[in-house]
């Protein structure tokens, strides 16, 4: 069994994201400083590095004027982190929540130089390529020239309030073309520009009718594949996202399943209106832009336990694009990992664990194997037949390796993961570690 290494010691929080924590190069682990184990608070005000081999820390953010920052991931490609950062000068009808913070891009080279990602306008007639609300948990494409994101809409939210007619501000997937800078009237204090273009890509539905394929919630998500994915008829469609979304069986029960949004080839396209404006009006959410599809590949309901179930996760593509793995329930009642193709099919299950999958997951460069926490060790799953294979000692006393992320390198030789160690103070603390991965 390999050791692992602690490579932070700083006696505050780090927190992992459950993907692109690591640089292209394998070399540096990015984190934030919330205080919480799960980062459930939002008060980090630092962007760091680490160095694997040295444990040197570099800041590469520092937030102001109140505001706070998490939740970075690095683009596969080159120097950029894409963070969440909530509100400069908060006030109490613009504080932190979904519908109140954005994305925003450092570079490494450029330390403490940020740059806002999406644009936002509240005020209409709103502008193409700007949002009117908040994204969260930013992830580049595998080839850097987009950033997937969740969003929630503050224009939809302030009208519920108000008691006033329209679409529901729901939780959708929204894309961001980078290198498209969007420019924004200064009509409201809280309107900036961005350098990308955003759109929403999911559609959703207020009342999803039962048994339908309508979805009242999107999120969870991920890029498929590092050059997309062969469709049913062996076309390779170069973008799409897969997410989970809340469907409603004909029984009432609200469950998550898998769907997939392809995307444009050609990022420019989606500036293009489809069934309504990109903008969104004062009551309508953003409509995809022509030429995205969506559609549901899994169908669970008739499952003893229906829909995606254990701790909260995201779904991950393979590399070479033909699996997204999820997690489900057994009919024991045991969390296993599942993977289904994105052209379409029945899910596979892959794990037959008689403790189940406890967190996040990520697979290797090379296709072949997940990394995961099971039983209270960080663990490697083979992709095909399921074993297992325990990298770290268990540890069932709550300061095992947390849930939120197991991510390997993208290089494929170490596994970064947090857990709680106790400081001289006697105060806890998440740390980093990493544990070699058997080549």
């Amino acid at each position: 069994m390999p050791e692992p290494h602690q490579i932070t010691t700083a006696p505050h929080g780090h927190v992992l994201t459950n993907s692109g924590v690591w640089s292209p190069d394998s070399r540096w682990i990015a984190y934030d400083v919330r205080s919480a184990s799960d980062g459930s608070v939002f008060d980090g005000t630092r962007i760091e590095r680490v160095e694997v081999t040295t444990g040197r820390v570099e800041v590469l953010y520092e937030s102001r004027e109140g505001a706070c920052c998490g939740v970075v991931t690095h683009s596969p490609v080159d120097d950029r982190l894409v963070f969440i950062l909530g509100p400069e000068r908060p006030t109490t009808d613009w504080s932190y929540g979904a519908a109140r913070r954005q994305g925003v891009v450092v570079r490494t080279s450029r330390p403490g130089v940020a740059e806002n990602l999406d644009a936002r306008d509240l005020m209409p007639p709103f502008t193409a390529g700007a949002l009117r609300g908040g994204t969260h948990l930013h992830v580049f494409s595998p080839d850097g020239a987009a950033v997937s994101s969740t969003y929630e809409d503050a224009v939809l939210e302030a009208a519920a309030e108000a008691g006033q007619g329209g679409e529901r501000s729901l939780r959708g997937v929204g894309v961001s073309a980078c290198g498209r800078p969007t420019t924004v009237p200064t009509t409201h204090p809280r309107n900036h520009d961005g350098s990308a273009f955003t759109v929403l890509v999911s559609r959703l539905t207020d009342a999803p009718s039962p048994g339908s394929d309508e979805i009242s919630k999107a999120f969870e998500e991920a890029w498929i594949g590092e050059a997309g994915y062969a469709n049913a008829d062996g076309v390779r469609q170069r973008r799409a996202i897969a997410f989970q979304g809340h469907v409603v069986t004909t029984m009432g029960e609200t469950i998550s399943e898998v769907f997939v949004v392809d995307l444009p080839d050609e990022l420019a396209d989606l500036a293009t209106a489809g069934e309504g404006p990109v903008a969104g009006t004062a009551t309508t959410r953003p409509a995809p832009p022509r030429g995205v599809r969506q559609r549901r590949l899994t169908r669970t309901a008739d499952r003893r336990y229906p829909g995606i179930q254990g701790p909260r996760h995201w779904l991950r593509s393979s590399p070479d694009g033909t699996r997204i793995a999820l997690l489900m329930r057994d009919d024991a009642g045991i969390v296993q990992l599942f993977t289904v193709s994105p052209a379409g099919g029945v899910p596979r299950q892959v794990t037959a664990d008689a403790v189940g999958i406890a967190s996040a997951f990520s697979w290797s460069p090379d296709s072949e194997r997940l990394a995961c926490v099971i039983d209270g060790s960080v663990c490697l799953v083979d992709a095909g037949s399921g074993d297992v294979t325990r990298l770290t000692a268990a540890a069932r006393d709550g300061m095992g390796p947390r849930p939120e992320a197991c991510v390997i390198s993208p290089d494929g030789r170490r596994i970064a993961y947090a857990r709680k160690v106790v400081a001289v103070d006697g105060r806890t603390w998440n740390q980093i570690f990493v544990v070699d991965v058997p080549q």
